[in-house]
């Protein structure tokens, strides 16, 4: 079976079917499943540090409130996402040295963060910069560079998605502006997408027939239902990005995929 055939899947904030996303916890859950790819989140504390941590704010997830760049790593230490404590990056990059971890940086400051993180672990091959902004993407890359460090693999951010969606809508016969993102595009090995943005269809043949003509990996999140996963493995999508773990092994279990290469 050819690696394009054998899909990535991603365990979205970990497992956390009791809602501990993003904790220790949940990662352990998904990787006990046999996961091999985490997706996560990063935000630095005042004093620096880097956490796995989503939201902005703390309120959605705990029982404290505001936001995560204004308290200390110290502080941090009591708060809790439904009992589970917040994990530093520190904690979640060496706990499983097989696994590879999808990076979305929330903040500015993650730039900096995350590329001493990279180069302290040699986690270069092993981490992947994913965010809505391709600036913070490109910045890392940048640090990355200007200290002697490989790059780590990057995915394509909103204004890049957003471009090469748009044109792969008005290509027609010999009519292909996408084409004019390839400089850009070069820099990323995937584009990570919902199934639909609004009133506009993402995923659908076309637009994974460019991606792959421009030898791209194309990633769904976040797709939690077994048809709909099924109806995007049969299009060909490269990998699932699902807060239902369970169900996205159950599936790919069934289409004799698992675990995935």
């Amino acid at each position: 079976m050819s690696p394009r055939r054998r899909p990535k899947a991603y365990s979205h904030r970990g497992f956390s079917p009791d809602g501990e996303e993003n904790t220790m916890a949940a990662f352990r859950a998904a990787v006990e499943l046999d996961f091999t790819h985490l997706e996560t989140d990063v935000r630095t504390t005042a004093d620096g540090h880097l956490v796995v941590f989503h939201d902005e704010t703390l309120d959605r997830l705990t029982g404290a409130t505001g936001r995560i760049g204004d308290r200390t790593l110290a502080e941090l230490a009591a708060v809790r996402v439904a009992g589970e404590p917040i994990p530093t990056f520190e904690e979640l990059v060496t706990a499983w040295p097989h696994v590879e971890l999808n990076v979305d940086l929330k903040d500015e400051p993650a730039v900096q963060a995350l590329a001493d993180a990279v180069i302290r672990h040699g986690a270069h091959g092993r981490v992947v910069a994913a965010s809505f902004s391709d600036r913070r993407r490109r910045a890392l890359q940048r640090e990355l560079e200007r200290r002697g460090s490989p790059r780590v693999r990057a995915t394509a951010g909103m204004a890049l998605v957003a471009a090469f969606t748009l044109l792969g809508k008005l290509s027609r016969g010999g009519f292909q502006p996408w084409r004019l993102l390839r400089p850009f595009l070069r820099r990323v090995f995937a584009l990570q997408v919902p199934i639909r943005q609004g009133p506009l269809t993402v995923v659908e043949p076309g637009f994974l027939a460019r991606a792959h003509e421009a030898g791209l990996e194309v990633h769904v999140w976040v797709v939690d239902d077994a048809p709909t996963m099924h109806r995007l493995l049969d299009l060909g999508v490269d990998g699932i990005m699902t807060d239902r773990a369970d169900v996205l092994v159950g599936v790919y279990r069934e289409r004799g995929v698992w675990p995935p290469g």
